[in-house]
């Protein structure tokens, strides 16, 4: 499963102009690739957004849309700052436990 991942890294490095300048640039460039190649909704995300959905029942497209689209985002930047966060200690932890 670790080569595809690296494969699919390489492949999107590739495809896209990434700003390696700091490390936040490259966590960023790491998880945007996990997330396309990897995605998933286990079952208390698909449970949370079926009952957002049914508290939104009857309401026009248009509102839902108003609603769904900032309670996505805020949910893709709350993973995507886990993720590099998770990164960040990781690496610390390893450093630390190699000194």
């Amino acid at each position: 499963m670790i080569e595809k991942y690296i494969q699919a890294l390489r492949e999107y490095a590739l495809s896209h102009d990434p700003s390696c300048a700091d490390g936040e640039s490259i966590l960023g460039i790491l998880y945007e690739c996990l997330n396309e190649n990897y995605p998933y909704d286990n079952e208390q995300i698909k449970t949370d957004f079926n009952e957002l959905y049914q508290q939104m029942n009857g309401m026009p497209l248009r509102e839902m849309d108003k609603i769904i689209y900032p309670v996505c985002k805020l949910c893709r930047d709350h993973e995507r700052s886990g993720f590099v966060e998770g990164v960040k200690i990781g690496t610390r932890l390893s450093r630390e436990l190699t000194e």
